[in-house]
């Protein structure tokens, strides 16, 4: 889901949010700010080196989402929310989890082809 520019913005207070990139069990403290039903732009104290899936929680709001990375500027990086609905904090895990499988098929994908050429043989013979 790409996050929609001129969706309405929910709120213009800015939240404390706890952000969990990738395999990270650490939260990064962060800034929400700009938050709509479809994504919101978050920001650090100093920039970070961000992963395009991340796991964002708020808990004055009691949510927490799982999103993907659309933009980075310096320390602001603006997420598009992974699914149309927000997830609750159990089910942000399993989605984690999911990404992280896809992410370990494409890497091993690449090394089986990588494999395959440099001992010759052709998967579509073998």
């Amino acid at each position: 889901m790409i996050e929609d520019p001129d969706a309405p913005r929910q709120n213009k207070v800015f939240f404390r949010g706890f952000v969990y990139f990738d395999s990270n069990l650490t939260a990064v403290d962060c800034v929400v700010r700009d938050i709509s039903e479809t994504g919101a732009r978050l920001q650090f104290t100093t920039p970070q080196v961000v992963t395009d899936f991340l796991d964002l929680h708020i808990p004055i709001k009691g949510q927490s989402f799982h999103a993907k990375v659309r933009w980075r500027d310096g320390d602001e990086i603006g997420v598009a929310f992974h699914e149309t609905k927000r997830t609750e904090t159990g089910d942000v895990s399993i989605d984690r989890r999911v990404d992280k499988l896809e992410a370990e098929i494409f890497a091993l994908r690449q090394v089986v082809g990588h494999l395959q050429k440099s001992t010759g043989k052709n998967p579509t013979t073998a």
